[in-house]
């Protein structure tokens, strides 16, 4: 009985002995699966800058392989930073900034000290298919940059902008694995919201590919009872087998925005108002604007055989928006006093775009040509009409706003408000050619290329719906590109290419000289001829280890398009291409991993921005209205070492003088500002739960921003303090 005691006890603790180990072992391998969990949503989420993305019709191409200046940001920096709109993922960029069109809430960006619209923002190389105004980031991948003029390489903008630099906007499509994320979002005061994202791929060798995303977000924004609500939803089906690749991307977005915090116009005052607190909403309860989209487009690509490829897109917008707007215009510097006027403006817009081409690589004599030859068509309606009103009978204040009641009087009006006729049509057609020649093992690659672009422009009446004008013209942009590599991972080039753009459209009212109510311009609707630039450039690359740089030298000459009293006409303005600008610059940008967990997006930009060949001139030798004279950014994320779940970040944006009238006599002050953020991992059930806080605009520093706009100075104030935080959960 004991020895049977003794050998049961020795059973029972060899067993124990034997357990042991084997439970912490259990316990360590759930550790390093939740280690392992941490490690990958880490490295998913680092919001990343590369020099590469699409050069038009060169295709997809890496930076040092093209004369240009192109750089790419990536879905995870648009999840990190929870932007609202296009123009916040762009803050991003140390050669942009953003302020508003005249009066709206639509964004307008500055590249190089030019305007890019809504209007010429590119939807995987199409154009005139993206949402005018507002441009909701959830539904793309890629935001890609592209410095400098593209009238070859994209064709001419639709929109009638677009001279310094390009942006172009890939939407989401399946990737390699599966992905099921939902996020929740708030902003502060009263905005939140909610998003999912499902991708997955199918068939025998995942041919098929389905991506499905949307989101709803709505409420109260930082600038005092600003409300914004935000809808989309954006599908992609993509095959991909062998020779045969083809894609089908499918988008609708609906934006609201009301109390929307206009520009402020300041006409003829001999001082700049000291910025009020940044959350001051100087607008009106009675703003409003809606926004309505729905897009897509269809592609196709065939291998003829191993280096040849043809091609073909087609793309589609049906746009609606209709808005009440305010107009403050400023008299009185010292104690803030504003008038307001207010107009009506409904809208529709049904654009078309299309392209087709064939890319061939093949080589004689050890010399390798890369041809690419194609044409593309966009067609272009646009229904307007509007009703303008005096100026409200009492004043508001920068400082102190009150709503004010809007006139009824009508100033002057046009077309159908409930059914509008169309005011414009425009077609766009162009046939291209290029070669890339390599030599010397593609060492040195020259690119030469010409463009035939045609643009048709018919105006319309938008009372009777007759044509008013019309014009149809025909331009060779032609484009010539030198890239040479010294060394691995260094690249040297240079270019001379033209921009191309539709020529711009009067507006139908501008700001009175004498501070009164907005005047007619009269040759409103007048389309101008097309403006040509010429650019020049040269400038470096450099992949060092994980670090890409980037350095250019720039010239760009173009046509500009003013308003100036009308000489045969009393209280009227006249629109009209008075001048030529000539920005000279330097850009500088940086991107990649410093050290192990350590990321930088970075650079600046120097522009001398000049008006020359002024009438008379008059202003000759001023500096452009509103293009700063340096811009410099630094954006940081720290993998916290002794935190591995841990992520900080950090944003510098800062912004030299800008001229704020074409006299120059008045500047705006540079102004910087400081962002913050934290990002943490946490596994639950076995899958990464990810918290992102961020705080922009830490010092709730207030400041003017921009003086830019397409037709006058007007004072864009900077946003306010501004909280953030959401959480995604990948299923």
């Amino acid at each position: 009985m004991t020895t049977s005691n003794a050998r049961a006890r020795l059973l029972f603790a060899t067993a124990i002995g034997l357990a042991l180990p084997v439970l912490p072992a259990a316990a360590q391998d759930r550790g390093n699966d939740e280690n392992l969990i941490i490690v990958t949503a880490q490295r998913a989420n680092q919001s990343g800058g590369e020099q590469q993305g699409s050069v038009g019709v060169l295709g997809d191409k890496d930076a040092g392989d093209v004369p240009f200046s192109i750089r790419s940001y990536n879905e995870a920096l648009i999840l990190n930073q929870q932007p609202q709109t296009l123009g916040q993922v762009l803050e991003n960029d140390p050669t942009i900034r953003t302020t508003t069109g005249f009066g709206i809430a639509g964004e307008l960006f500055v590249i190089r000290g030019f305007s890019l619209a809504g209007d010429d923002i590119g939807y995987d190389g199409l154009y005139g298919i993206m949402p005018r105004q507002l441009v909701a980031p959830e539904l793309y991948q890629s935001v890609q940059v592209l410095n400098g003029s593209t009238a070859f390489l994209n064709g001419a903008a639709p929109g009638g902008t677009g001279i310094g630099g390009s942006v172009n906007l890939i939407p989401k499509r399946a990737g390699s694995g599966e992905l099921t994320r939902i996020t929740a979002g708030y902003t502060g005061p009263e905005h939140i919201g909610g998003s999912f994202d499902i991708g997955r791929r199918m068939g025998a060798n995942d041919e098929w590919g389905v991506r499905v995303n949307g989101t709803a977000r709505a409420g109260d924004v930082s600038i005092d009872d600003e409300f914004r609500s935000t809808y989309v939803l954006g599908a992609a089906f993509d095959y991909n087998s062998g020779p045969f690749r083809a894609s089908l991307d499918l988008a609708y977005q609906r934006v609201k925005v009301s109390h929307f915090r206009p520009k402020l116009r300041v006409n003829t005052l001999t001082v700049i108002p000291e910025a009020p607190d940044a959350e001051t909403n100087f607008g009106q309860p009675w703003q409003f604007t809606t926004l309505r989209d729905i897009f897509g487009q269809a592609r196709v690509e065939y291998d003829i055989a191993n280096d040849v490829m043809v091609y073909a897109a087609f793309g589609a917008r049906d746009g609606a928006e209709e808005g009440v707007y305010s107009t403050p215009t400023l008299v009185n510097a010292t104690t803030g006093e504003i008038t307001v006027s207010s107009s009506f403006i409904p809208r529709t817009d049904n654009n078309e775009a299309a392209t087709a081409g064939l890319r061939a690589k093949f080589a004689t004599g050890g010399i390798r040509h890369e041809i690419n030859a194609g044409g593309s068509i966009n067609w272009l309606v646009n229904r307007n009409a509007f009703e303008f009103f005096a100026l409200s009978a009492q004043r508001n204040n920068l400082y102190a706003p009150i709503e004010v009641t809007p006139s009824t009087t009508v100033t002057f009006a046009a077309g159908d408000l409930d059914d509008p006729l169309p005011a414009g049509r425009t077609r766009l057609t162009s046939g291209f050619i290029s070669d890339t020649i390599g030599l010397l093992d593609d060492r040195v690659l020259l690119t030469a290329g010409l463009r035939l672009q045609a643009i048709n422009v018919r105006s319309f009446s938008n009372a009777t719906g007759a044509l008013t004008s019309e014009y149809d013209e025909d331009k060779v942009t032609p484009v010539i590109g030198l890239v040479v590599k010294p060394a691995d991972g260094l690249s040297l080039y240079a270019n001379r290419i033209e921009g191309l753009v539709q020529g711009a459209v009067a507006p139908v009212s501008g700001a009175d000289p004498n501070g009164g109510a907005p005047l007619p311009v009269s040759n409103a609707g007048e389309i101008l001829p097309p403006f040509v630039s010429e650019q020049y450039e040269i400038g470096g690359k450099l992949a060092l280890g994980g670090i890409d740089l980037s350095l250019a030298l720039f010239q760009i000459d173009r046509e500009t398009a003013i308003l100036r009293p009308d000489p045969d006409q009393a209280g009227a303005l006249e629109f009209g291409p008075f001048g030529i600008q000539r920005n000279r610059g330097v850009e500088f940008t940086l991107a990649g991993e410093l050290t192990q967990g350590l990321r930088l997006i970075a650079g600046g930009s120097i522009i001398d921005a000049k008006l020359r060949r002024t009438q008379n001139g008059v202003n000759e030798g001023n500096q452009a209205v509103g293009v700063p004279e340096y811009l410099l950014n630094t954006n940081v994320e720290w993998d916290v070492p002794f935190i591995p779940a841990l992520t900080v970040t950090g944003r510098v944006v800062h912004t030299g003088q800008q001229a704020a009238n074409i006299t120059n006599t008045l500047f705006l002050e540079e102004w910087t500002r400081f962002d913050l953020g934290l990002r943490y991992v946490a596994v639950v059930a076995g899958k990464p739960l990810t918290f992102r806080v961020n705080l922009d605009n830490v010092a709730d520093a207030n400041y003017w921003a921009s003086a830019f706009d397409s037709f006058r100075p007007d004072l864009q104030l900077g946003a306010p303090r501004t909280f953030k935080a959401s959480l995604t959960y990948d299923f």
